[in-house]
């Protein structure tokens, strides 16, 4: 008999503490990580220090240690907790004879395993192009053909002048893909914003749920349209414990009792040291959350690490230049902790995403949120007012529109500014 069953790359983990107090927790990520991206995590180490050695990351005793370890643990990735140079990687898989990946790479090869939509993968690809492009190099050491980054796949090229010109070539070629990706996914970006701009002419609110992966925006998306929305089977997203379940942003129409309604949008999840590149190629997906109204931080409450997963989504938020919106904190996942929930904490809720009266909770923080300022009102306008009409429709959720003999009935919520400049034609 033969076993084809694929066996499990074994993994381990290794950083340089400069003495960050979050070090540990950035180690434990790392290895959720790892397992995310199907690997198992056969041990770990760290170095303390001032600072990294610029060309090899770690000392060499410690390079000796972990080469050590890893080789006698089966390894056969080293993967480190920061982004490391082309020239620390290479000097790094000389040293150990392991595959080294960087916390980008290992980030960006689980995008890559991810991504559905057309949209993502262009994003994951440019991304990815991106990290690439500075690590070509005509390397003899043979591990490169196992990144597939353009190195060399004989074990040298047969003199420098021929590695260098194969060099070129790869960069330009790269350079052409960056360039032709980025135009798609412009093109694409184009055709989202007409279609945000068709959502929105009625004035919907937007809310987006934004925050850490895995902390359970998709779950709560699911819970609000089971609650509130017909025929919501169809509209359900996709949902799994794990880091980066889904990377598309879902938008979906929320209909709430009393007429109200607001699209929600639910964006891909963030984690710490996100790549600089991954988060730039992702600034139209994440148009969402910089278009709303309201945002909800949906956070683990369960998790011990949960105020540094606050910071990290602030500092992603900050990063993309989403500034001055509202934000709501719901603290999701209430049913693993010992604390009482639903209930509300000031302007934050503890819930959880799965239990029916937590989600008819936050529907009601919602509401009390977008909706504060909104009176629902009659008019009788004229059978000539279409530029009022169509002005209504744009602004205004519009309940019901009725034309008869003696005018135009419209009844519907509207916010102070526009329950003056339609005053005239209240009834």
């Amino acid at each position: 008999m033969i076993d084809n069953t694929p066996q499990t790359i074994k993994a381990y983990l290794a950083g340089v503490n400069l003495n960050d107090p979050n070090f540990d927790y950035y180690m434990t990520e790392l290895a959720n990580l790892t397992q995310a991206n199907n690997m198992e995590v056969v041990g770990q180490t760290h170095q303390n220090a001032v600072q990294v050695v610029a060309g090899t990351y770690f000392g060499l005793g410690k390079i000796n240690e972990i080469k050590d370890m890893a080789h006698g643990l089966k390894a056969k990735v080293l993967i480190i907790n920061d982004e490391l140079s082309p020239v620390q990687i290479r000097n790094l898989e000389k040293l150990t004879k392991l595959r080294v990946i960087d916390r980008t790479e290992l980030i960006l090869e689980i995008f890559a395993s991810r991504a559905r939509s057309k949209q993502a993968k262009l994003q994951v690809q440019l991304a990815q192009l991106q990290y690439e492009l500075p690590r070509l190099h005509p390397s003899e050491n043979n591990l490169d053909q196992q990144r597939g980054n353009g190195g060399s796949t004989s074990g040298g090229f047969a003199n420098r002048g021929a590695g260098e010109s194969k060099l070129e070539i790869n960069r330009r070629t790269i350079g052409k893909q960056i360039s032709a990706i980025k135009k798609e996914l412009k093109a694409i970006a184009g055709q989202e914003e007409i279609k945000a701009k068709r959502r929105n002419q009625n004035h919907i609110p937007k809310v987006a749920l934004v925050g850490y992966t895995n902390a359970g925006k998709s779950t709560t998306m699911n819970g609000l349209l089971q609650e509130f929305t017909a025929e919501n089977k169809d509209k359900q997203v996709f949902v799994k414990d794990m880091l980066f379940a889904t990377l598309d942003t879902s938008v979906r129409r929320i209909d709430l009792g009393n007429n109200f309604s607001f699209i929600l949008s639910d964006t891909v999840g963030f984690i710490s040291k996100l790549p600089h590149n991954l988060v730039e190629s992702f600034k139209a997906t994440l148009q969402e959350a910089k278009d709303a109204d309201l945002l909800i931080n949906v956070v683990d409450a369960a998790d011990p690490n949960m105020i540094q997963m606050i910071r990290t989504t602030q500092n992603v938020l900050a990063e993309i230049g989403v500034k001055n919106i509202p934000m709501l904190t719901a603290y999701n996942k209430a049913d693993k902790t010992e604390r009482k929930y639903p209930q509300i904490e000031g302007s934050d809720i503890l819930y959880s995403a799965t239990d029916p009266v937590s989600i008819e909770m936050l529907a009601k923080l919602i509401t009390k949120r977008i909706f504060a300022n909104y009176e629902e009102v009659k008019l009788l306008l004229p059978l000539t007012a279409g530029k009022e009409i169509a002005y209504l429709h744009e602004h205004a959720q519009i309940n019901q529109e009725s034309y008869q003999t003696d005018g135009i009935h419209v009844s519907g919520h509207l916010e102070p500014a526009l329950q003056a400049r339609f005053q005239q034609y209240v009834i």
